[in-house]
């Protein structure tokens, strides 16, 4: 084991840009981390932070990777230019942890410019996402370059589920004994059961009535509109809350748009929230819902179940990725399986898996006593499983392995 005084994480999204779980992830995990060493972010944007223990530095996008560019490709682009400005800066840190793709880059080339071992969280795979071609045309296959080539060259790899790590192993050309397993996790304090209700009233949900609730970006990825076409299924007493923003493509946005509006014909109670909520909103959101639902047609870990749990709200979610490893079945919610087509990206049978996400639902809102309990259980696994300091501890450890 060697010293460790300091790690530096690359990452795109960082408070305030953070529109997905991994942002959430690497917000959460520098705080962490910060309590027990010195911590350098460098991130995608503007941000400026200087303190000692948790520095941050934002990068902006340079002009010159839009310039001529065709705008498909202008992420992947964008990625590798930031990542190089990342990586030549100079850096003091005794480890680099870069999270998702778009800065996956910026370790590898740190690490061979400072000499220093990089680690590579794994939230998603570019193999396991193809629906992407559709939004980066061949901008997808540098994206999925990038990642292979520093996945394979890592020296270490972070999954944040076991079924990633399976992934992982099935997909690259990586030593097993690289490859660890640590969970995403939540603030304790902050995501917890709410009695406040203003936000509610705020977009139209009425506090006095059931209701179920979707969290996340409109993409094939989160399934959201298997559970837009469940929707003449579920209980008219029910309100359906879509709080779905950020499409992937204007494709997947119209689709939305025509579903949502088809199926609110026969059922009236369907509110679709489409911007970004602040947290403390959110939070409202899930403490309120009686039931939330999580249709992800692949998700590695599912960051957004641990929220509701940690609400003490019942989950049902589509039995994929790590969502398995989080939720457990007739304890803390109902899983739903998906039979996916071969392939493993959509279900073989869209219509059966709308109608099992509608049964699942129901289920749970109409068993008072069945939502309490898996509700309260949600509660106590979050507790005893899924803290940040302890990932954070887990991290550490994984930190002094490498430094020599």
């Amino acid at each position: 084991m060697g010293d460790l005084r300091k790690v530096a994480l690359f990452t795109n999204e960082y408070p305030p840009n953070v529109y997905g779980g991994a942002g959430v992830h690497v917000e959460y995990l520098s705080q962490a981390l910060a309590k027990i060493m010195a911590v350098e972010v460098r991130c995608f944007g503007n941000q400026q932070v200087g303190d000692p223990q948790l520095t941050v530095r934002g990068y902006p996008q340079w002009e010159e990777t839009k310039r001529g560019t065709d705008p498909r490709y202008t992420g992947a682009v964008d990625a590798l230019a930031r990542s190089l400005l990342m990586a030549k800066d100079t850096l003091d840190a005794d480890v680099v942890h870069c999270h998702t793709w778009y800065t996956d880059m910026g370790a590898l080339l740190a690490s061979k410019l400072w000499g220093i071992p990089y680690v590579l969280t794994v939230h998603s795979l570019e193999p396991l996402r193809p629906w992407k071609v559709e939004q980066l045309g061949n901008g997808y296959h540098l994206s999925s370059w990038i990642e292979r080539t520093a996945i394979e060259q890592a020296d270490a790899v972070v999954a944040v589920s076991k079924e990633t790590r399976d992934d992982i192993l099935r997909l690259f050309s990586v030593a097993p004994e690289k490859v660890h397993v640590i969970y995403n996790g939540i603030d304790l304090d902050e995501y917890r059961k709410t009695e406040a209700t203003d936000a509610l009233t705020k977009y139209g949900v009425d506090p006095a009535r059931p209701f179920v609730l979707f969290v996340g970006r409109i993409t094939r990825q989160k399934g959201i509109i298997h559970l837009v076409n469940a929707i003449p299924q579920i209980d008219p007493e029910l309100q359906v809350v879509l709080c779905a923003g950020a499409p992937d493509t204007p494709e997947i946005g119209k689709e939305m748009q025509e579903r949502v509006a088809a199926v609110s014909e026969g059922h009236p109670n369907v509110i679709w929230i489409r911007e970004m909520l602040a947290r403390p909103d959110v939070i409202q959101l899930y403490s309120h819902a009686t039931v939330f639902c999580c249709p992800s047609v692949y998700e590695p870990f599912g960051i957004i179940n641990l929220e509701a749990m940690a609400c003490e709200t019942a989950v049902v979610a589509s039995a994929v990725g790590g969502i398995k490893e989080v939720v457990v079945p007739e304890e803390t919610g109902i899983l739903v399986e998906l039979n996916l087509r071969p392939g493993g990206f959509d279900p073989e049978d869209p219509a059966a898996f709308s109608a099992a996400l509608a049964a699942g639902i129901n289920r749970v809102a109409r068993d008072p006593a069945l939502r309490a309990r898996f509700g309260a259980n949600g509660r106590r696994r979050v507790e005893e499983h899924f803290s940040w300091d302890a990932i954070a501890q887990k991290t550490a450890e994984l930190y002094r392995a490498l430094v020599k």
